[in-house]
């Protein structure tokens, strides 16, 4: 009788989970095949002004391609070009000038066929946000009553440059060089204004139209300076040239480029 009992509550046990197993609950067939990881990490060097939009776009990426992992470097162009020149390993970088890229493909560092155009921006005037100064243009910087301009490093930031070629351009950049507060990124530069360490700063619009510390006094006119155009392109030394293509291409389709124009990004050329 004890047998049987036994061989009762085995069959018993059998056919409970194989139900179980049937109507997919969890079982151990769930448990025995998690989900899959990604096979691929990339990782993307970009400018330090494309960290909100980016971040912004990374789900929509991994959503759409759940084999691939972005990891993010952002720093200044400058440095980024000096860290892929010594080797750093990358699989894409994201410029916000020309120049830094240009010095990889002279340099064979990017792949020439990869490399293309994707945004534009424009430069902007910023004064802390209880600024007395009432600027209204770039020229006033020359004022006395302006003691501190917050600007990029022009040798490796291109708003630097991008800012020095605005004030030769309107012949102060002499008068302006005492005043210039130099930052090594974007973030540098609006902290220095939103502390009030500097009376005003010169950073991209896009970058002023995210800072609720800081009042966007005026956008310099764009034949004061260089387009500005961020190129990307895939680097000579990725393992992963195919999967970073497809983020690449990722980034001019319509659901990244809806969202690029709602950080306040343009498309070089328009």
């Amino acid at each position: 009788m004890k047998v049987q009992r036994l061989l009762t509550w085995l069959g018993l046990f059998v056919i409970a989970l194989s139900f179980a197993v049937g109507c997919g609950g969890t079982s151990l067939i769930s448990l025995s095949n998690p989900p899959t990881a990604p096979s691929t990490t990339l990782t993307v060097s970009a400018a330090a002004t494309l960290q909100n939009v980016l971040e912004a776009i990374d789900p929509l990426f991994e959503q759409a391609h759940s084999d691939i992992e972005v990891s993010y470097n952002f720093a200044s162009s400058g440095s980024l070009q000096q860290q892929i020149e010594q080797g750093a390993p990358t699989d894409v970088f994201i410029s916000a000038a020309t120049k830094q890229m240009n010095t990889l493909q002279e340099k064979n560092l990017i792949l020439t066929e990869t490399r293309r155009n994707m945004l534009s921006n424009r430069l902007a005037l910023v004064v802390p946000k209880n600024s007395t100064l009432n600027l209204s243009d770039f020229r006033q910087l020359a004022d006395t009553r302006v003691n501190r301009i917050s600007i990029g490093e022009p040798r490796s930031v291109p708003l630097g440059q991008y800012a020095e070629e605005v004030f030769d351009n309107l012949n102060i950049l002499e008068s302006l060089q005492p005043k210039f507060v130099f930052a090594s990124n974007i973030r540098g530069i609006l902290s220095a204004v939103e502390s009030g360490n500097a009376d005003a700063g010169i950073v991209f619009v896009t970058d002023a139209q995210a800072s609720d510390n800081v009042e966007l006094v005026t956008i310099a006119d764009e034949a004061l300076h260089q387009p500005i155009v961020y190129p990307i392109a895939v680097v000579s030394s990725s393992p992963n040239v195919e999967a970073a293509n497809t983020y690449t291409q990722f980034l001019f389709e319509d659901e990244a480029r809806d969202t690029f124009q709602q950080f306040g990004f343009g498309t070089p050329g328009s």
